[in-house]
């Protein structure tokens, strides 16, 4: 008997775990949609409480775009924008180095990549990997706001087609002078 209490405490604090794996998954769960915003939002919206100098204009609910999410992830340092499948654009503070960016995707040994758009503030180009299903379109724009560069892409894991690129692109501007 004495033998088999230490193993039934040891399982005792395996089972119940300590804690910090919910309090994670109630954090992530919270923080994703703290901010969400009614889909009726058109106006637009002032990322200065971000720290970012920069406002963004939303898409019209018409286009079928769910309430708009706006989330500060600090481990990244990034600010990220969803609104449904067709609008998501991450903002982070940055060097905005167009040149690298290029040099990268000719290195890319898994994806072949095509620039579709090239201008000095902006770049617009496809992602095909060797299975033709999966064609994604990317861009990189860079604003100066001051002395700060940021740089703007669209988020991680959407599908989205040229049109939906351009309209992200238009859709962050730095905030007028006051």
């Amino acid at each position: 008997m004495r033998r088999s209490v230490p193993f039934l405490l040891a399982f005792l604090f395996w089972s119940c775990g300590d804690g910090k794996y919910d309090a994670v998954k109630r954090s992530a769960e919270t923080d994703s949609t703290a901010n969400a915003m009614p889909s009726t939002v058109t106006a637009p919206i002032d990322l200065a409480s971000y720290a970012f100098p920069l406002r963004l204009i939303p898409p019209a609910p018409a286009e079928g775009n769910d309430s708009l999410q706006v989330h500060w992830s600090e481990e990244f340092g990034r600010l990220e924008v969803r609104a449904g499948d067709h609008f998501g654009v991450n903002i982070t503070e940055g060097f905005g180095d167009i040149g690298r960016l290029k040099a990268d995707l000719g290195r890319d040994m898994l994806q072949k990549n095509t620039i579709l758009q090239e201008e000095p503030d902006r770049l617009i180009y496809r992602s095909e990997f060797p299975d033709g299903d999966l064609v994604y379109i990317h861009f990189f724009r860079i604003l100066r706001v001051g002395d700060r560069i940021f740089e703007v892409t669209d988020a991680e894991g959407g599908r989205y087609t040229e049109a939906d690129v351009n309209g992200m692109i238009e859709a962050v501007s730095p905030l007028p002078p006051a």
